[in-house]
């Protein structure tokens, strides 16, 4: 297939563009290279993805329709995964603007133009963030979801409202995503994985909010990969049922994706710990805004949909994360 994947100097993008060159698809990338971290990750991580002659990038931002909207006419993908967005639950707390304009404006520019294309299928990525202030566990796609925590947690329940609407107006068959702490080499700096390793290499005390009793469902980046590939090979129907997951009135779904195994995060830095060989300096502090206790994937519906199997432990994951890291920067930069 010709797959266009937004997004492809990202972490998850680049993990998923990897994976599709590698089955023989055929990937046209899409990133702006946006500063909110390290251009030069970035760079690096397409730069592992150029050498493949079936993929071929284009510098734009989805916010720009007319752009956007060119790609679309020019190289008429066969499907689309759509992982470009502003990331980050705390960045959303100085900076909301950049999240409607990267998330919803953005989403709204993927719509049209595979209205408008007729691209077979979007496959897109929404958030464990959107439960919120939910105390049920395991979360499930069924649960209510109407009381987000922050501003990066309302866009993603925007996307999945407005491609429910799209699939049932114009039969765009959508499947949403709700990744849970996505973790493993080539990760973001901004998530805690990356910032733990580099203090703890550098001698530097780590923050720990809420004292470290914090459980996440941590899922290493490969399985993933495996699901969001999963998924896009199976184009969805209206449904027989109707429910949050799914509508009879439109070619839609929506799965959570992640490990089923929350982890609390003391333990997680422990796992870090012995896979350094170094004892982290902890600095125990409270819970921060728009964060929550605690997330857990009900991931039933994957599962039995499509055979999804995430088979990767914290301990084999960190320990691929810590190697990768330690190459990537080298030992006597990596701290």
């Amino acid at each position: 297939m010709k797959v266009l994947v937004t997004g492809s100097a990202g972490f998850i993008g680049y993990h998923v563009a990897e994976r599709l060159l590698a089955r023989g698809d055929t990937v046209i990338g899409i990133d702006n290279l946006n500063d909110y971290y390290d251009v030069a990750l970035k760079e690096a991580r397409l730069a592992r993805l150029f050498p493949h002659a079936h993929f071929s990038e284009r510098r734009i931002d989805v916010a720009d329709r007319d752009a956007l909207s060119r790609v679309f006419e020019q190289d008429a993908p066969d499907r689309v995964v759509h992982l470009a967005a502003q990331a980050g639950v705390r960045y959303s707390l100085e900076n909301p603007q950049a999240y409607v304009d990267s998330n919803v404006t953005g989403f709204l520019n993927i719509l049209e133009s595979i209205r408008h294309s007729g691209a077979e299928h979007l496959v897109y990525a929404s958030s464990s963030s959107v439960y919120g202030a939910n105390q049920r566990m395991p979360f499930s796609v069924d649960d209510n979801v109407d009381h987000p925590l922050s501003m990066y947690a309302v866009t993603k329940k925007t996307n999945e409202l407005m491609a429910h609407t799209y699939s049932h107006l114009f039969g765009i068959p959508t499947t949403g995503l709700r990744f849970f702490t996505v973790y493993g080499p080539w990760g973001r700096p901004d998530m805690a994985l990356f910032y733990f390793t580099r203090n703890i290499l550098a001698g530097k005390p780590i923050d720990v909010f809420n004292h470290g009793h914090h459980k996440r469902d941590f899922t290493y980046v490969d399985d993933i990969v495996d699901g969001v590939v999963r998924v896009l090979d199976r184009v969805p129907t209206p449904s027989d049922v109707d429910s949050p997951g799914s509508s009879r009135c439109a070619p839609y779904r929506l799965y959570n994706i992640g490990g089923n195994n929350p982890t609390e995060l003391l333990r997680y830095i422990e796992v870090l710990e012995q896979a350094l060989g170094r004892t982290a300096e902890k600095r125990l502090l409270p819970m921060q805004p728009g964060d929550v206790a605690a997330t857990w994937a009900d991931t039933s519906a994957l599962v039995r949909d499509l055979k999804y199997a995430p088979a990767t432990t914290i301990e084999v994951g960190v320990r691929r994360f810590v190697d990768w890291y330690l190459d990537f920067y080298g030992a006597e930069r990596a701290g």
